[in-house]
């Protein structure tokens, strides 16, 4: 089997990867960029091709489920904070903190 060959993967990998590839087009991304990031994708929420033989990742669906819940937890908080840094704001230096109180 070549590389890049889908043969491998399901109907449903391959429909999940068709409405994704869609609706990157639909955003201005180029016919084969978005087929890149649709089985990027794909592959990223599935573990590879899942018919016999393929070469996925071995991991169990309970897992597969776990990854998801997380990446939809990340998206849903990034949405939620909108402008606001999802990052912690570093500590100050001690230095400048000690130069404030001996004033």
């Amino acid at each position: 089997m070549p590389q890049g060959s889908k043969e491998k993967y399901t109907a449903k990998q391959k429909r999940q990867a068709e409405h994704i590839e869609e609706s990157y087009v639909a955003r201005g991304v180029s016919e084969d960029e978005a087929e890149k990031r649709a089985w990027q994708t794909v592959n990223k929420q599935s573990g590879g091709g899942e018919r016999k033989g393929g070469g996925g990742r071995d991991v169990p669906e309970s897992a597969k489920a776990k990854a998801r819940s997380e990446s939809a937890r990340r998206a849903a908080r990034s949405r939620k904070v909108g402008s606001q840094r999802v990052q912690k704001t570093p500590p100050r230096h001690r230095a400048s903190a000690s130069k404030r109180s001996r004033g």
